[in-house]
């Protein structure tokens, strides 16, 4: 896991997106232009949460999110979702 100088304000969350699936079960090989955005990731920085909503995910989960939730974002050549936690469906 990365560290990232990036602190998230009120109820929003930083994460690394997982790699998208290159193969098949079966073994057939994925090109870039049909690979879908993956939907899991690990948690990297957090928020301070909001006075009437703490934050329950904490640095270094693994969540499941909403297909278009979040904003994307590249720092220091990484990929990065910044998203509230209201967008993150389950921890895994």
């Amino acid at each position: 896991m990365a560290n990232v100088n990036i602190k998230p304000l009120a109820d929003r969350v930083l994460v690394e997106p997982a790699a998208a699936e290159t193969t098949t079960a079966s073994g057939i090989i994925i090109p870039d232009t049909a690979k879908e955005k993956p939907q899991k990731g690990t948690v990297v920085a957090v928020g301070p949460g909001t006075k009437d909503e703490p934050i329950t995910v904490q640095v270094g989960d693994t969540v499941l999110y909403g297909k278009y939730a979040g904003t994307e974002l590249k720092f220091d050549g990484t990929d990065y979702l910044m998203m509230r936690e209201s967008d993150i469906l389950a921890i895994i």
